[in-house]
């Protein structure tokens, strides 16, 4: 790997089973260009049961070996391993621009910098990972105009070394969301996070209908538990757009009006006119796709009521789960 003896910046990588896809990820490090700052590779193996360590020897990176205990411990751990100053975050399954490491580096010159995300590419074909990249294109022309951000997502995320640590690092008891809990946590506490929309990252989204709503209940199950810590972040943040969230509040309303007309106390038309409403917010959306790529853009709004179906029944399922945990605990 590209690295001086004494290098300024840590790749940190967790791994679990990723012999396949790793050896893509680095030689994509291997070949880095732009003037990149000098940089270890720190591959961080939890609990392999396959080729991966061996894998990551081969390519010349450092290997810390773990028992399995997810992607928060692992990134914990080459962080505390890192010899850098700086920590960058990619994922095992990520393809990084040959320029990632020096453009996801470049903001901390500014020393008021204290983290820093990039953006998610792909080169899938599939009608569902099409339309998750736009979902993702989406957040970044919100993101783009913003000086400060608040949500570093760890496919391609930075970090002063000092200031993770100094944070505690990702909490581990977080199968998901775990990047959205520490970026609450590091912005709460006043430092600043900015958007680096040229630090790309390419990767393969889902592309089935059911991974993908799967994966939706899973992170609102888990963002439950983000809210609970982070309560002002519930109304409003700079990852989730203001229409998701109207998304969420027209299928809650459909599913209640749906059960009150269902039990005779209201007119079958009101959950028609809110899941109507529903339907309507998803327009802008479908229009933008559209101009991407007309055929997500025609499916959009059926995978938004997807998306909104999935995320509102995980999400209430954890807040049921987890607010009852807070009572017991009581």
């Amino acid at each position: 790997m590209p690295e001086g003896p004494s290098p300024t910046v840590s790749v940190v990588i967790p791994a679990r089973n990723a012999a396949t896809t790793l050896p893509a990820c680095l030689d994509a490090l291997r070949r880095q260009v732009g003037n990149p700052p000098a940089f270890e590779v720190i591959v961080v193996d939890d609990g392999s049961t396959d080729d991966t360590a061996a894998v990551a020897e081969a390519a010349g990176a450092r290997v810390v070996r773990i028992a399995h205990a997810g992607r928060a411990a692992a990134r914990n751990r080459g962080a505390e391993a890192a010899r850098g100053a700086l920590l960058l975050f990619t994922d095992a399954d990520c393809v990084p621009n040959p320029d990632w490491v020096a453009r996801l580096a470049a903001p901390f010159a500014d020393a008021s910098v204290a983290g820093a995300r990039g953006v998610y590419r792909t080169r899938q074909r599939s009608l569902v990972a099409r339309f998750v990249q736009i979902e993702y294109e989406d957040k970044y022309r919100l993101l783009k105009p913003l000086q400060d951000i608040d949500f570093v997502d760890t496919y391609s995320a930075a970090y002063r070394r000092e200031v993770f640590l100094a944070n505690g690092g990702f909490d581990p008891t977080l199968p998901f969301d775990e990047d959205q809990d520490f970026s609450f946590r590091v912005a709460n506490r006043g430092h600043r996070l900015v958007f680096v929309p040229d630090a790309i990252v390419y990767h393969r989204h889902t592309e089935s209908l059911r991974a993908y709503a799967s994966k939706k209940f899973r992170i609102g199950f888990w963002k439950a538990k983000i809210v609970l810590t982070h309560p002002n972040k519930l109304a409003r943040d700079t990852h989730t757009p203001a229409s998701q969230r109207v998304e969420l509040v027209l299928f809650y309303l459909t599913v209640l009006l749906g059960i009150v007309a269902a039990a005779g106390l209201a007119s079958f038309w009101w959950p028609v006119a809110a899941a109507l409403a529903l339907t309507a917010t998803t327009v802008p959306f479908a229009v933008r796709a559209a101009r991407k790529d007309a055929p997500v853009g025609l499916a959009a709004p059926f995978l938004l009521w997807v998306r909104a179906a999935a995320l509102g029944s995980g999400f209430a399922l954890g807040m049921a789960r987890f607010l009852t945990r807070r009572l017991r605990r009581r």
